[in-house]
């Protein structure tokens, strides 16, 4: 008998069953029905093993279809399971980590007390937006980053002089690691948000490093692309090389795909945790690992 068993959500069934492969694991498929009003019905195409079961669904749009099917799973594998690991690769409300402006919900608090109250064992995530939001969790938790794997696929590609930039200062640490591991530098450009209405502006001064240098705009995720498609404007005025991005969640909300292609951006290249046509580099080993 195998040590795991891995159990599919809708959203992440192909990052499932390479993840299932990896870990040598039994694999099931829930099957989904949406009623016409909006209800989901969840069915396993087979009865579980008697061992730990890992549950894996990322909750992108739509976040609360997806949330309340992810927990659904994990219930019903509770009746099976010695124990359930969760694997939420992109975890939906995790920038509502804390109350920014007076009266709104800590939605993140919320959503780990659900994860705990239908039995989860322990919980893994991949580069969450704030390692805040973990910290809400009553059970053993883990965040582990896809960037090793981004930048393996960035040590393929024939880049001119690569430069990696963060596009803000919440960005830095993520920036400066990708630039240490493909062994090249970094810069950090000065973002300004509007708290009330969302818009973004570049601060920074001019940087001559980046005149005709390719550069790779790293971010955790892109949702509309309104921070990238600010910044890929403000590179190319430095008259810099090509331009391109990389992402471990590319929600890509709003036809932001096109618009950032528009903007000046040669490629937009992200993980799996999300699937769709930019989702180029799988993260499933480096989950495999942080099971075992």
């Amino acid at each position: 008998m195998t040590k795991f068993t891995v159990i599919s959500g809708s959203s992440s069934e192909e990052l499932a069953k390479k993840l299932a492969k990896k870990l040598d694991a039994n694999f099931i498929k829930s099957q989904l029905r949406i009623f016409p009003d909006g209800e989901s019905k969840i069915t396993f195409q087979k009865k579980p093993q008697k061992n730990k079961i890992i549950v894996i669904q990322s909750t992108y749009p739509p976040v609360d279809e997806n949330l309340i099917q992810t927990l659904s799973i994990i219930s019903k594998a509770n009746e099976y399971a010695t124990e359930v690991i969760a694997v939420i690769p992109y975890m939906g409300y995790a920038r509502q980590d804390r109350e920014f402006l007076p009266g709104e919900v800590i939605t993140m608090k919320v959503i780990a007390k659900l994860f705990k109250s239908v039995g989860t064992s322990r919980i893994i995530v991949v580069d969450i937006h704030s390692m805040i939001g973990l910290k809400y969790f009553n059970i053993k938790s883990k965040n582990v980053t896809a960037i090793p794997d981004l930048v393996k696929y960035f040590a393929k590609l024939k880049l001119k002089n690569p430069l990696v930039v963060s596009p803000d200062h919440g960005g830095k640490e993520r920036a400066k690691e990708f630039a240490k591991l493909l062994k090249t530098e970094y810069i950090t450009l000065e973002k300004q948000r509007d708290r009330k209405t969302g818009k973004v502006e570049i601060k920074s001064t001019n940087f001559d490093e980046i005149i005709g240098r390719d550069l790779i705009l790293v971010d955790d995720m892109i949702s509309t692309g309104g921070s990238i498609i600010k910044a890929t404007e403000f590179l190319k005025k430095q008259k810099c090389a090509r331009v391109f991005v990389a992402c471990t969640h590319a929600l890509l909300r709003n036809g932001a795909e096109k618009k950032i292609k528009n903007a000046g951006v040669t490629k937009i290249i992200s993980t799996n945790t999300i699937p769709g046509k930019t989702s180029l580099v799988d993260v499933s080993d480096t989950i495999a690992k942080a099971i075992i």
